[in-house]
This record gives structure tokens, C-alpha cells and sequence, in this order.
């Protein structure tokens, strides 16, 4: 191909979009033109005066005025300077989850102390886990911190008293219990002697 033949197809293939627009005629009247709103069936609201929007409305969030005498003891929880406030938790089972499946693989590799941060935090986000509270009873055990390892065991039978480590739990129970008189008087050194 030639220059000049290159050319001419450039010039034909610009024109044949311009031909073909013009093919197409007038646009048809009836439809809106570019960023006009369309067409609606239903005529536009006409407000009344007796009518208000809702950014005019007030509403009432007053008690009402027996609520005091029908309610006594309602006061207090409204109040704001309860000392008594709650906190929300976050409620996160999958997160929990995860927790107990770190805590674990920390557990087998005896390293307890990280195990124990893993399913204390699995309980922060599932309360009364069943599976993170014997765990965590188990890795206080071999932490050799027996008080919190008893009231672990004592919460997951508390949870699921005929659960899986249910007897596993009463087993450490009655171990720890035979410990504890044990490990109080190895810390208080021995006994005085007597003349």
C-alpha cells in the first residue's frame, strides 16, 4: 500500500461515523435530552400547609407522667452516673476459633505461656467457650499455677458437665487438690523446729 491509498482509508473510516449519524435523522422529540430529568406519570407533591416533612417533626421522648410511679426502679438504669455500667464485649466466634486453634498449636510445642495469652483471648470473644476454658485450665496446670487452673476446670464443668474432658476435668480437679496442701507448705519453707 501506498502513502496516499493509506490515507484515503483514514479519511474513509473518520467520514462513515459521521454519515451514519447523519443517517439516523433527528432524535425523537419525545425522549429528554442529556442530564434533564425524566418523564414522570404522577405530577410532583404539592405540600399543604398542615402537612410538615420529617425534618420539621418533633418528636416526644418524654416519659410518661406516671412512668415514676408505675416504674420505681426504672430511674437507675437511666442514670448516668451508675457506677455499675457494663461493657460490651466483641462477640467474634470465628476470631475465638482461630484463638483456640493458635493457643493449641502453642500448647503442643510447650510453649504455655503464649497459649495461655491465645485462649484467654479466645474467651474475651466468646464468654464461656467450653473448649478455650479446659484448655486454658490445662495450660495453667503445666504453668504450675494451680489456683487458676482449678477454677478453669471448675468453669468448664460449670459449662458442660457431662462434655467431652468433663471427666478428664474432675480427674485434674481431684489432682489439684491433692497438690495444693503440698505446694502451701513448700512455699512457706519448712516447719519451725520444736525444742
Amino acid at each position: 500500500m501506498t502513502m496516499s491509498s493509506v490515507r484515503w482509508a483514514v479519511l474513509l473510516l473518520g467520514l462513515i461515523p459521521l454519515l451514519a449519524s447523519a443517517q439516523q435523522g433527528e432524535p425523537d422529540q419525545d425522549l429528554p435530552g442529556p442530564n434533564q430529568p425524566l418523564p414522570r406519570s404522577t405530577p410532583p407533591h404539592q405540600s399543604n400547609d398542615e402537612e410538615s416533612s420529617s425534618r420539621d417533626t418533633i418528636i416526644d421522648l418524654s416519659p410518661p407522667a406516671d412512668d415514676a410511679k408505675n416504674h420505681p426502679d426504672s430511674s437507675s438504669a437511666t442514670d448516668a452516673n451508675t457506677s455499675d455500667v457494663q461493657d460490651f464485649h466483641p462477640w467474634d466466634p470465628h476470631r475465638a476459633m482461630k484463638d483456640v486453634e493458635v493457643g493449641d498449636f502453642y500448647f503442643k510445642r510447650h510453649n504455655y505461656p503464649a497459649a495461655v495469652g491465645r485462649y484467654r483471648e479466645a474467651l474475651l470473644y466468646k464468654p464461656n467457650d467450653a473448649q478455650a476454658t479446659y484448655q486454658l485450665a490445662a495450660a495453667l496446670e503445666k504453668l504450675g499455677r494451680p489456683v487458676e487452673a482449678q477454677k478453669n476446670y471448675q468453669a468448664y464443668l460449670k459449662i458442660l458437665p457431662h462434655g467431652p474432658q468433663a471427666e478428664a476435668a474432675r480427674l485434674a480437679l481431684d489432682r489439684l487438690k491433692v497438690k495444693a496442701p503440698d505446694s502451701a507448705t513448700s512455699k512457706a519453707g519448712p516447719a519451725p523446729k520444736s525444742n
